[in-house]
């Protein structure tokens, strides 16, 4: 199976949580390898996810588009007179899957991030048939964010496999206390918690494979 991995918003901790499931899948035997299309600002996130596949894959697979300029896709291309090449993304992701049984294909920011100006990441997972785990930080906010994602994916005739909870900020909120159950209650799809640390994966890639 093929997923990718999106968020209620940017830092929401898409790179910590695909990394963990990379990390547990391939400790457990399945031969998943990441990917992150498009890189705009430092691209730690890459490396990361290089390391988590074992490194075995060459970057230009793993990241085939990489921007400087830390912004949404389509702002960064046009900051820097570049087109994206979706065309290029997609072959890159061909050969990722044909050589591994399931590519982990992290996103930028949001499900609607524009990649191009009448193209986002809900026209790329259609494109090359991926299903959809949300990750959403447990904070103030999250209900609603969260609720919109599973929506516009459910809107573009996406199969949404996972909500993916996850303290990715330690400061105390009031709404941590409840964000799990309420979440559980508010959207037809599982809903997972982790903290930050690697215990919590192995049960979700016993459930997504």
């Amino acid at each position: 199976m093929n997923y990718l991995i999106t968020g209620t918003d940017t830092g929401v901790g898409k790179t910590f949580v695909t990394s963990g499931l990379l990390r547990s899948a391939r400790s457990q035997g399945f031969d998943a390898v990441g990917m992150k299309p498009i890189c705009t600002g430092d691209n730690s996130d890459v490396c990361e996810l290089s390391q988590a596949s074992g490194s075995s894959e060459p970057e230009y697979l793993i990241n085939p588009v990489w921007f400087r300029t830390p912004v949404a896709p389509y702002a960064a291309a046009l900051i820097e007179n570049r087109l994206i090449d979706i065309g290029a993304i997609c072959e890159a992701f061909g050969k990722l899957a044909n050589r591994h049984s399931s590519v982990l294909v992290e996103g930028a920011g949001g499900i609607a991030v524009p990649i191009l100006v009448d193209y986002d990441f809900r026209d790329l997972a259609r494109e090359v048939g991926l299903h959809v785990i949300v990750v959403a930080a447990s904070r103030l906010g999250v209900l609603n964010h969260t609720r919109l994602t599973v929506d516009a994916i459910r809107s573009a005739d996406l199969e949404c496999s996972l909500v993916v909870l996850n303290s990715a900020h330690p400061e105390p909120d009031i709404s941590q206390a409840t964000n799990f159950s309420v979440l559980e209650s508010l959207v037809d799809v599982p809903v997972a918690s982790v903290e930050h640390n690697q215990r919590e994966f192995g049960d979700l890639v016993r459930r997504l494979w």
